[in-house]
Formats: C-alpha cells, structure tokens, sequence
C-alpha cells in the first residue's frame, strides 16, 4: 500500500478480544487482519452500490488522519 495513515479505533475489550481470536485463527497481524477486512467492506460495497469515483475520493478529508506519504 503506499499511503499509510493510523486510525485510532474504540472498541469494547469483548470485541478487542473476538477481533484478536479472529486474527489467530486467520494467521494474520490485527493490521493485516483489519486492512483485509476494510478491503473485503469496501469491494462488497461498491459490488451492491457501484464503483466510487475517483472524484468522490478527493473529496473525502483526510487531515485529521496525518498525511499520507507520497
């Protein structure tokens, strides 16, 4: 990936401690488990709702998430 941003995230400690099982049982990182999750949401969600545009990309704000390396 060649932009990489940190997200913070709250979660309960019951859903922490699923997510983390899931990530043992699927052999991957909780980043790698999270990024593969965003992945499969976002593909899932343009398969029902159509492709999001380019256009419509740039005009998400990102700032309060860093800047993203370029």
């Amino acid at each position: 990936m060649k932009n990489n941003l940190e997200l913070e995230l709250k979660v309960s400690e019951e859903l922490l401690r699923k997510f983390l099982f899931v990530c043992e049982k699927e052999k991957r990182n909780p980043n790698a488990q999270f990024a593969f999750m965003v992945r499969n949401n976002v593909a899932y969600y343009e398969k029902t709702k159509g492709r999001i545009s380019p256009a419509d990309l740039q005009k998400i704000d990102i700032s309060e998430y860093g800047e993203a390396d370029k």
